[in-house]
């Protein structure tokens, strides 16, 4: 029969291997955070080019149809091309151009006028709808999904999107993007960069701006959520516009944290 006095003994050192490794673990995967970070209870991401890969993916779509179609077209520069219309149609909603417009119906604008561009003709308008759409199918860099899912075990997570509802909710459903809500432009009526978008983040959640960290591949985003007061993580997506594109690489002031990817962001946070 073991005596009493070593089973206690014995109890005792178990439970005190225990905390240290807990303590171990918790150092490993960011726990000791800066004061700063500890109050941040929401994290809000740019979604096209941070969350999924646009371009490969409208490429794609693109030279499907192509095919199908038997149509010749730089399936790559009509993808760009089309992205590239992203600012300048949001301008003339910002500049009053146009009333407020769903992303969705810029994107068409846009689309319509490549058609054009391109040569691209004999298309149904059901085939020019499926095309447009094109952007409620991209997929997700291959580690968006599973850094996702840590962060979210910690942190409320949502997009902040210049997309409209409908266009991040099918995006969600076809990416498995495990979003707890969907924020963004539409439900103020203004397009990022405007500070609106970035307060309604923390206005919607009952947050503080303080405690909410605007996660995003570009600085622009960034800098923009910072000058309203989020936090700010930076996660560099070195492809989004391909081998020769220049996205951002390198954070600047207006970043907080900085991560190769959303693993890396989770275990920096402590998720």
């Amino acid at each position: 029969m073991i005596p009493r006095r070593a089973t206690v003994s014995r109890r005792t050192l178990l439970r005190a291997g225990a905390i240290a490794m807990i303590g171990a673990k918790g150092a490993a995967s960011g726990a000791q955070l800066k004061p700063e970070f500890v109050s941040v209870k929401a994290l809000v991401f740019d979604t096209f080019g941070t969350v999924v890969d646009w371009r490969s993916s409208v490429t794609q779509e693109v030279e499907q149809l192509a095919k199908r179609k038997g149509l010749k077209v730089d399936a790559v520069k009509f993808a760009d091309a089309w992205r590239g219309g992203y600012g300048p149609s949001m301008n003339r909603v910002r500049t009053g151009e146009l009333p407020w417009t769903k992303l969705d119906a810029l994107h068409r604008m846009t689309l319509d006028k490549l058609l054009v561009d391109f040569g691209i003709s004999g298309l149904s308008e059901a085939e020019i709808d499926a095309l447009n759409r094109a952007w409620h199918r991209l997929r997700p860099w291959p580690d968006a999904v599973g850094g996702l899912t840590r962060l979210k075990k910690k942190f409320i997570i949502a997009p902040l999107s210049n997309g409209n509802i409908s266009l991040m909710t099918d995006l969600a459903k076809h990416s498995g993007l495990p979003w707890d809500c969907i924020l963004g432009a539409e439900l103020v009526r203004h397009y990022k960069p405007d500070r609106e978008v970035y307060q309604s983040a923390a206005d919607i959640l009952d947050l503080k701006v303080s405690e909410v960290m605007m996660v995003a591949a570009h600085l622009g985003d960034l800098r923009a959520a910072k000058a309203v007061g989020l936090r700010t993580a930076f996660v560099s997506r070195p492809l989004e516009f391909g081998p020769g594109g220049k996205p951002d690489l390198q954070p600047d002031s207006s970043v907080d944290v900085t991560a190769k990817d959303f693993s890396d962001l989770a275990s920096q946070l402590g998720a």
